[in-house]
Order: C-alpha cells, then structure tokens, then sequence
C-alpha cells in the first residue's frame, strides 16, 4: 500500500560559518517530530552537494530538478521542507526562491521577507518606518570603507559600539569596540563574514527574546526569555558554549511583557512571516523596548530559546511543528 504519510525534509547545513550548527538544530527537530504522522528526513545542503540521510543510514543525492530522491529503488518526492539552515542560503531568501519554483511548500517566510530579515540595516530602516524602536546604525560597504570615517561613526553612533556583518545570520565577526582605534580591525574582521558591515549604537539594558508563531486559527506568543551573560554581549561563546543564563519567563513587569508581546505581533504581522520566529530586544532602564534582530530560522536544539520557551509554556514541540506543517496545507 502507497505511502499516506507526507515526506517532510528537514533542510539544514548551509554555506555560512553556522554550517553545524545548523546540523544540531536539525537533529533537534527530527527529535520534535511525530514520526506516526509524518516521513522525516534530513537533507544537508553545502553549496551543490544536496544528501538526504536514509532510514537505513546511508545516503543520497537529491535531485534539484524537482526536490526528490530514490530510496529501495522507488523515487521519493517531498511535500514539505522545514528549513533549518542558520545563514545563506536557508536565511536569505535563495532556498525560498528554489522551492517557490519546485513548488514545495515550507516553514519559513517568503523570499523578500527572507533576504530583508537577513540583512540587518535594510531591516531596521524598514521597520523604522513603521515606527518600531531601533538603534541607530552606519552601514559600510567592502571597497568603499573611506565613505565612512572613524569620525563621523564616533559623532553619529558613539563609543562603544557594535561592528557586525550586515548580511550574515551567524554569531560570527561581531565586535564590540570600545575605542575609536579599534574600528579597523572590528570593520576587516566584521567583512570575513559580509562584504556590508553595520555599524550600530549600543544599548545598555536587559536583553530578551521571544518567540512567536501564528496558524489560520491563532496566534501562539511564547513565554519571554532573559538573556544574562558575563561575556561583553551575546556571542559565539555564550550562545553556544554555555557561557550564558538563559531566564525564562524574564524578570520584566507584566506592563513590559504585555508591550513586548504587543511589539512582536505587530512586526509579525508587518512582516507577513510564516512559522516560528524569534525577535531579540534590549529593554532601557527607563522602559524603553528597542529591537535588535529577526530571526526567521531560530535554533532548535533541545537547550535552544524556543524549545525552552514551547516547554515553558506548557506546550509541546511535537504538536508545534504539527501545526506549523499543516497550516501550509
């Protein structure tokens, strides 16, 4: 008898510096899935090798034509891929716009959606726009670094500051500078990663992330995390070496959460995202929330932000991912 359950691919690897990274997220949520309703795989991507991992432990090409591949001599088709891939291409709206022309649906947001979340200024002059709190940020291009003196980053942005790529979803290449002196090195080491590296105004406060997925039927705003780390910021290191307390619900007022969460949906909403997101903000000592990041395919091991906060919540990760399948469907 055919096969009824759909074949869902778990898409991860990717060409960034979060290539294993990715990997750990995908084993996360192979382990979340309800393997009774469900034909799991794992596809790992990096550049034009495409594998699927087999159910008896080897693996295959996938063929790019349609998104397919042979197992026991029968050829497979997915119905759905959760992309799981930290950076390009899962992260910028490339993998997107392969399975919009394969037509598989996925658990991510659109194309545009993808690349404008994956560049981190056009996202905050975006959403400047419609009024969400951001920090003031320069952007310098590889090439045309002497558009933007040290003088004119000192003036507008102010010491310290934070030098990241702009164009990356990893952890990597990011500094905090302290001096002026400093700028070079953070600016060259910064574009190892991005050929656009944003220059951003630091923010003292207590940083939080939330979680957030909406179906056809409602809306599932996750529990609020605090995030408290002795590091000089939220790095490589503390995000997954351990080097990090992670406090979930945070230690905010309920005023504060109740506005947070009014935030989060609202960009949600601008945004038109599909699946599970997480946006990070610093809360001022006086209040104020300011937005940091988007990030549309958040980590998913088992100690990551959203399967905490799923837990915390009293939910259960298998029945999250059930949604956020058959919500395309």
């Amino acid at each position: 008898m055919k096969n009824l359950k759909r074949v869902i691919a778990i898409v991860c690897g990717g060409d960034s510096s979060e290539h294993d990274v990715s990997l750990r997220s995908a084993q996360g949520i192979y382990s979340f899935f309800d393997k009774e309703r469900y034909d799991v795989y794992i596809v790992d991507v990096k550049g034009q090798d495409w594998n699927v991992e087999l159910h008896d432990g080897t693996t295959a090409r996938i063929d790019r034509n349609d998104f397919s591949f042979v197992e026991d001599g029968e050829a497979k088709r997915f119905d759905y891929a959760y992309i799981t891939i930290h950076g390009t291409p899962g992260e910028n709206g490339i993998m997107q716009g392969y399975f919009d022309l394969v037509r598989v649906p996925y658990s991510t947001s659109g194309v545009l959606v993808e690349a404008m979340t994956f560049d981190k200024f056009v996202l905050n002059q975006y959403l400047r726009g419609y009024g969400i709190a951001v920090a003031d940020s320069l952007l310098i291009r590889k090439g045309y670094e002497e558009l933007v003196s040290d003088e004119e980053i000192e003036r507008r942005i102010g010491m310290p500051c934070f030098v990241k790529p702009a164009a990356d979803g990893s952890s990597f290449g990011v500094s905090k500078v302290k001096e002026a002196d400093q700028l070079a090195p953070a600016i060259r080491k910064a574009m190892m990663e991005s050929p656009e590296v944003m220059v951003e105004q630091f923010l003292e406060g207590t940083e939080i992330t939330m979680g957030i997925y909406k179906t056809r039927e409602k809306a599932v705003l996750l529990p609020i995390t605090e995030v408290v780390t002795q590091n000089e910021f939220f790095d490589y290191n503390a995000k997954y070496n351990g080097q990090v307390q992670e406090i979930t619900p945070a230690r905010i007022s309920e005023d504060t959460a109740r506005r947070v969460r009014e935030i989060t949906s609202h960009i949600y909403d601008i945004l038109h995202c599909n699946g599970i997101i997480r946006i990070d903000y610093i809360i001022s000592p006086k209040g104020k929330i300011t937005m940091l990041e988007v990030n549309t395919t958040p980590g998913m091991t088992a100690t990551s932000f959203i399967p905490q906060q799923v837990k915390a919540a009293g939910l259960s990760m298998t029945d999250v991912l059930t949604e956020i399948v058959e919500n395309q469907f």
